[in-house]
């Protein structure tokens, strides 16, 4: 199984010189099993240029599984720019958490409207499936099993095992610790301040969450976390070491950088997170996700 980053980046794009070797796309992840199946997760900006490779660089038609982690802007502002959307042949298959207020297909046709676009998402010449799936979600992409997990952000998000060649990656983006503050379907006003006693039905959803989490995350060989912040829907590295050492990962990579961090600044937040794993979970091994970062696991 490889897998490779397109976009790193939360929230907006961020290109620049400070931040030239982790990259300034918004978040997108390519995993591809060793029998050709493609999945990607979520359609940043990153999305983009993986969409020109396919594009340019591969003989027939393309075939890709889009796992959305949620549709937040940063997360979908991509995919209108995604190349084999626009080429007859090809095929894409959507996959996201179901809504009760909205049909997934009415979002990603949304982004496009006039006068935001100037290409609607109907007129797309590649053949578009949409697949609204549960929390707790367990299916097969051909040769690729998926699981799926709640996770504790603002209008909730959807977290995903891929498993495939004796091998699994374990997508975590976005998400709250799972002690200060519920994040569920409605919107909050005002946020508990830091430390403030939760209410015990509260706490019994976050333990829950977490647990479910970790269960996600049990022996997994790759664990992408998002660490973007300390506040408001994010995570720590403390957070993701935490769950890596509790669900025996081994190997994590900070995800979802924040848009104001520098290169030098994600060096320092990189060296603080190694030097917590050898404290607090020895053996797991600890990378900042850059462009261009490639891994393969498993059997090839």
């Amino acid at each position: 199984m490889k897998v490779r980053f397109w976009g790193v980046r939360g929230s907006l794009p961020v290109p620049g010189p400070k931040t030239e070797r982790y990259g300034g796309n918004t978040s997108c992840v390519e995993v591809r099993s060793g029998a050709g199946t493609r999945v990607v997760v979520d359609a940043g900006t990153g999305i983009r240029k993986l969409g020109k490779e396919l594009a340019e660089g591969e003989a027939g038609h393309s075939d890709v599984h889009l796992l959305i982690s949620h549709t937040h802007w940063d997360h979908i502002q991509g995919l209108p720019y995604f190349s084999p959307l626009y080429q007859k042949g090809n095929k894409l298959s959507v996959y996201a958490r179901k809504r009760d207020d909205l049909h997934l297909q009415a979002v990603f046709a949304s982004q496009t409207d006039d006068p935001y676009f100037p290409v609607p998402f109907a007129e797309a010449q590649a053949e578009i499936a949409f697949s609204e799936l549960t929390d707790a979600a367990k299916f097969e992409i051909s040769d690729v099993k998926v699981a799926c997990a709640r996770l504790n952000h603002p209008y909730i998000a959807t977290a995903y095992r891929l498993t495939a060649d004796g091998a699994s990656v374990v997508y975590v983006s976005d998400t709250a610790p799972f002690s200060d503050i519920l994040f569920e379907d409605e919107f909050v006003e005002r946020p508990p301040s830091p430390g403030a006693e939760l209410p015990a039905k509260d706490r019994q959803k976050l333990a829950k969450m977490r647990e479910g989490v970790v269960r996600l995350c049990a022996g997994a060989d790759l664990v992408v976390y998002d660490t973007m912040f300390t506040h408001y829907g994010h995570s720590r590295p403390s957070d993701a070491v935490d769950i890596c050492r509790e669900a025996g990962a081994k190997r994590l990579v900070l995800f979802h950088h924040a848009p104001e961090r520098s290169d030098a600044e994600i060096d320092g937040i990189l060296a603080a997170a190694r030097a917590l794993a050898a404290e607090k979970a020895a053996g797991l091994e600890v990378t900042a996700a850059f462009e261009g970062l490639d891994f393969e696991i498993g059997k090839s």
